[in-house]
């Protein structure tokens, strides 16, 4: 009696496992990546916040505090905007996987539905109708997936622009405060 890990794997267990194997891979990643730039990000706004606490400015110049908070403010959102592009790169990775998978069972069902085609003939018409759903599957994977993209890094982009003009506000008060208080 053959043990049933000794038998060879299916193509559609190797492609399974590939691309198990690559999604964790690219998820693992995208993790390191968001824990290295949330490190950053930290680091550097303590760097600033140290550097904001240590100067003095005239009084033309906005409050520290007020430019921290501004600042804390811009921080905030760009590790938002992290987030939801990685959180976006693992959906497209994991959704990536599922087609690949999908793709690799409906190949071996082809490749049978093939060898059992009668004729010369009905297998060369078999093969191009199989040729055609083929490419039409591709495509349309492809626009899921660019969707998928440009949906995240809209998410993200719309994020930061929010933060943005939110940024642009504050300084034309700030300005326009400043400009009262030297008169």
């Amino acid at each position: 009696m053959a043990d049933s890990s000794q038998r060879p794997k299916t193509m559609t267990e190797t492609a399974a496992t590939m691309a198990q194997e690559a999604t964790r891979r690219a998820t693992e990643t995208m993790t390191s990546f968001g824990r290295a730039a949330a490190e950053r990000q930290s680091a550097l706004f303590g760097d600033v916040s140290r550097l904001f606490g240590e100067m003095r400015f005239p009084s033309a110049v906005p409050d520290s505090n007020i430019l921290l908070a501004a600042h804390r403010r811009n921080m905030d959102a760009l590790s938002q905007a992290n987030r939801l592009a990685l959180e976006g790169a693992q959906a497209v990775a994991r959704r990536h996987m599922e087609i690949m998978q999908q793709t690799m069972t409906e190949l071996t069902d082809q490749v049978r539905e093939l060898a059992a085609a009668d004729t010369p003939q009905a297998k060369a018409a078999r093969q191009a109708e199989l040729l055609k759903r083929s490419y039409e599957h591709a495509v349309n994977n492809m626009r899921e997936l660019s969707d998928l993209i440009q949906r995240s890094n809209g998410e993200a982009l719309a994020l930061l622009d929010h933060r943005f003009r939110e940024a642009m506000d504050e300084v034309h008060v700030l300005l326009e405060k400043s400009a009262t208080e030297t008169k």
